[in-house]
């Protein structure tokens, strides 16, 4: 509530401000008269003065008020001057060029690659949670290593601190283990379900035994093991008192047993593990010879002898490193200054299981280590069609073919408001302009989370991450506030901007990693709901009132809901359930359509007031609640409809529906809500019931403050619930019966005060128009690894790199809402002859890529 008032009281400024900006030179102070010079240079600034403005500016606000709302609305028109989105693309454009040469002049010159990042070097998010340098380490479960490691031998080599490696390393495969072994022993594991073998063994230091049992590998190679990881120093310190001599003699050791190392390294993974360092000050008595600098010594000795024998650049037995940095921030917490704290040896166990296991299973966030897929037909295919039309493109410009076509700005099909279509695009060459400047973006999307140029990191959330950027793009959205066109409840600026503030805090909540609080999930819940109370709203208020089911109308909505996904399912390899909104959204506009366009078709026209069609009508909405009953209570029928093939392809997510169960089910309510509330209200102002008119409130003002009371009441109720829930399962049942009463409650509070609904942020609004592809687009341009990280494009700056990746991603889903317009003027023609012959190439062309994908997956 204290958002909402803060928001009131600043777009109160506004309304005065943006009246009064043309009369505020002209007001009381003859100091503060423009010359008619000034007048010229800033004729846009002064075409909006007048003296009424300036009489209420006076009236509103005296003094440094005064002052200060002319600084405000001044520095706002400055920045719409000098900062326009044609120019923001091209400063994207420059940045992509140059990061993506920075990033591959790095990869491939600057030398290291995500292994050598994996094994090397890192940081902790917090207090646990270790992030490697520009990869993504995946956390992996039992089921996961036992698949990865299956028939597999696994030899741990060393003291105890490998021991404590080695049973951080089974407690990966079994969790249920437990550190009870003998101290200096040899230890045995087998998990015989999946038939690996981990074992221990006692070599404390780098000597001839050790070196018998290299060679007694490399000569029985049966008893070889598929995975050394050895290591092995402070013994050796400890036992000689950290003489020069013993330094001298395990370099000498080291030399002796590298080759055997490198001819291990041919057939098995060979890694070494760099000593950690200890806490001196809570070393034993007899451990007091155990110093830093010593082991620093022992390390430099190890890794000189292991980098001789490099081959291409690269050393054949790996180095693990990255435990010795993440224990010298724990060391401290060591139970007795040598043996490192389990959250630590955790990290060296993981960093292990991820070098061993990426390129095995794949994982999606497990970009460390992992190999790049090789591109399939499909993707293969889209490029070529994007090289041809750059082709036709260079070819009409070499011809001469310049004409130039302005398209509209893009329409919000999905909100259900009409627009008149523009004229036809004459010729191929912008149709052609527009699928290059797709293509070029499609390059960027690939490169980003298919290709191995740019970075990625992992989520980790604070609340600092999620609250912080939620408070700075509210004050922008405050700051932004304007007089709206009309005061119709839920016009048209004002569903952009909440559309638009929606977005935004959705595109927070997934890249601060926030779905780990329920709360803030909880509440992100209730938004993904009132978008699709918007879809039911919009669309089922564009048929009462036009009544236009027409072929071409379909086609449009379909064809702006669903072309950025399509050309992503090609160009990425991701199925169209992926992108789950967009088959959410696109279903229920189906629905929609059909349960209003069969018949009786029932137009406001044709009810005009007859108490008999408005029960017809909401007889046929209780239909489509009671198919919605049906299926949210019988999942096996759900199953059974969505599984069956072609409709399975796409609704399936690794090959089960379950996916799209759980995201239809959640919010299955909330598009017949839309479509109630558009009725109710629709009625209501057929019979004149509101007052819509600019200041006034929406009904009288007892009814007003009284539903404006419950209003509010019912808004926090559901965030104190909300706040208080422990488990999402349970609260994700509730859901789809209650979230309903915070979307209303927000329409009420946004819209009785009259003031309040003839005011609105332009900034959101701008956000609004462009909602889907930003929601689309960040999957692979902002997060990365399919959403499951977040892209470095600025590696070493947190704070920049989101800056900078966040300006492209914006720029990026603007142009592509652009080109998305421009296509569909083309794409769908309104002679509906031309629309059916469309249609059947549309078809042809899915069944053959239908086919493709499933041949290509048969050939792999």
């Amino acid at each position: 509530m204290e958002k909402e008032s803060l928001d009131t009281a600043s777009t109160c400024v506004e309304v005065e401000a943006a009246t009064a900006l043309g009369a505020a030179f002209e007001g009381n102070e003859p100091s503060m008269h423009p010359t008619e010079a000034e007048r010229s240079v800033n004729a846009p600034l002064f075409s909006s003065f007048n003296p009424s403005a300036a009489a209420r500016l006076s009236a509103c606000c005296h003094g440094g008020a005064k002052m200060a709302v002319l600084a405000y609305s001044l520095g706002k028109r400055e920045i719409n001057q000098y900062f326009s989105i044609k120019n923001a693309k091209l400063l994207s454009l420059v940045a992509v060029i140059l990061l993506t040469v920075f990033h591959t002049v790095s990869r491939y010159y600057g030398g290291g690659d995500t292994c050598e990042w994996l094994l090397s070097s890192g940081r902790f998010l917090g207090e646990s949670v270790w992030q490697p340098y520009g990869c993504m380490m995946h956390k992996y479960r039992s089921t996961e290593a036992k698949s990865c490691l299956h028939q597999k031998r696994v030899a741990f080599i060393g003291d105890s601190r490998i021991r404590q490696l080695f049973y951080s390393y089974i407690g990966i495969i079994n969790p249920d283990i437990r550190e009870d072994g003998p101290k200096h022993e040899n230890i045995p594991f087998e998990d015989r379900s999946s038939s690996v073998n981990v074992d221990f063994l006692w070599y404390a230091e780098v000597n001839n035994s050790l070196k018998e049992r290299l060679i007694a590998w490399i000569e029985d190679t049966k008893a070889k093991p598929d995975i050394i990881i050895m290591g092995a120093a402070t013994w050796s310190i400890k036992l000689h008192s950290g003489s020069s001599e013993s330094l001298q003699q395990y370099r000498s050791n080291m030399s002796s047993i590298s080759q055997f190392l490198d001819k291990l390294a041919e057939d098995s993974e060979v890694y070494w593990v760099l000593q950690d360092p200890v806490y001196e000050e809570m070393l034993s008595d007899s451990r007091k010879m155990i110093t830093n600098q010593q082991i620093d010594q022992y390390n430099d000795a190890a890794l000189s002898t292991l980098n001789s024998s490099k081959r291409n650049g690269k050393a054949r037995v790996k180095i693990l490193s990255a435990s010795r940095q993440a224990a010298i921030e724990t060391i401290a917490e060591s139970v007795d200054g040598l043996h490192l704290p389990e959250s630590t040896r955790n990290v060296a166990a993981m960093v292990l299981m991820n070098s061993v296991c990426n390129k095995v299973l794949k994982p999606v966030d497990g970009s460390c280590c992992s190999p790049l897929p090789a591109p399939n037909v499909l993707q293969k295919l889209s490029a070529l069609v994007f090289l041809a039309s750059a082709a036709g493109f260079v070819a009409l410009h070499a011809l001469g073919y310049n004409r130039r076509h302005k398209s509209k700005p893009p329409s919000d099909m999905e909100s259900g408001e009409e627009k008149k279509p523009a004229t036809a695009v004459a010729g191929l060459r912008s149709p052609l302009q527009a699928v290059c400047r797709m293509g070029l973006i499609m390059a960027y999307f690939y490169l980003c989370d298919r290709a191995d140029v740019f970075m990625k990191e992992r989520k980790f959330y604070t609340h600092s991450t999620f609250f912080i950027p939620l408070i700075y793009i509210f004050v922008l959205g405050i700051f932004y506030s304007e007089n709206s066109k009309e005061a119709k409840l839920l016009n048209r600026e004002q569903t952009d901007e909440w559309k638009g503030w929606m977005q935004l805090v959705i595109l927070i909540y997934h890249i601060s990693g926030a779905s780990a609080f329920i709360p803030v999930y909880m509440h992100v819940r209730v938004l993904v709901a009132a978008y699709l109370f918007q879809t039911g709203y919009g669309h089922f208020s564009f048929f009462w009132l036009k009544g236009d089911f027409g072929l071409y109308r379909v086609c449009q909505v379909l064809f702006r809901l669903n072309f950025l996904v399509f050309v992503l399912c090609l160009v990425m390899d991701r199925p169209y359930q992926f992108y789950y909104f967009v088959p959410l959204v696109t279903f229920w506009f189906a629905v929609i359509y059909a349960s209003l366009a069969m018949w009786p078709q029932i137009l406001q026209k044709k009810a005009n007031g007859s108490g008999f069609w408005h029960m017809a009508i909401l007889l046929k909405l209780f239909g489509v609640l009671s198919v919605i009953c049906v299926f949210a209570y019988s999942q096996g029928m759900f199953d059974a409809v969505f599984s069956v093939w072609p409709i399975s392809t796409l609704f399936e997510l690794q090959g089960s529906v379950h996916e799209w169960w759980f995201r239809w089910k959640l919010d299955r309510f909330a598009v017949i809500h839309g479509m109630l509330f558009a009725f109710a209200y629709l009625v209501l102002q057929k019979c004149q019931v509101l007052s819509e008119g600019k200041g006034e409130p929406l009904f009288s003002n007892r009814i007003s403050n009284c539903l404006l009371f419950i209003s509010v009441v019912s808004f926090l109720t559901y965030s104190i619930w909300a706040s208080s829930c422990k488990n999402k399962t349970e609260c994700n049942e509730l859901h789809p019966y209650i979230s309903v009463l915070q979307i209303l409650a927000f329409i009420l509070i946004r819209n009785i005060p009259g003031y309040a609904r003839s005011l609105y942020s332009s900034f959101f609004a701008w956000f609004g128009k462009i909602s889907l592809e930003l929601f689309i687009c960040q999957y692979h341009i902002w997060l990365a690894a399919d959403t499951k990280g977040i892209l470095v494009l600025v590696p070493g700056n947190p704070m920049l790199n989101i800056l900078v990746s966040t300006f492209i991603f914006v720029c990026v889903a603007h142009e592509i809402s652009q080109i998305t317009n421009e296509l569909a003027q083309v794409a769908i023609p309104k002679e509906t002859g031309a629309l059916l012959r469309r249609l059947l190439g549309v078809a042809g062309v899915l069944v053959a890529i239908l086919l493709l994908s499933m041949l290509d997956k048969g050939w792999r």
